[in-house]
């Protein structure tokens, strides 16, 4: 058996991990620029957001668990 291939497997998932991790940011940063920039100018509150997360996050979770 070759013991070559794992480490090579483990580099491979670190480097789809740090991939994952910066797309992550990304999407944080233009989504906070997004909520910023729709709350600024009056479009949405930040209450109107919180109410419509939880209320798919409730859907979400009904889906889940009957």
């Amino acid at each position: 058996m070759n013991r070559i291939h794992p480490h090579l497997d483990e580099i491979n998932m670190i480097g789809k991990l740090a991939d994952l991790k910066d797309s992550h940011y990304h999407q944080s940063l233009l989504l906070s620029a997004l909520i910023e920039l729709l709350t600024h100018k009056g479009i949405i509150t930040l209450e109107e957001l919180t109410d419509k997360a939880q209320e798919l996050n409730h859907m979400d979770n009904s889906l889940i668990s009957p």
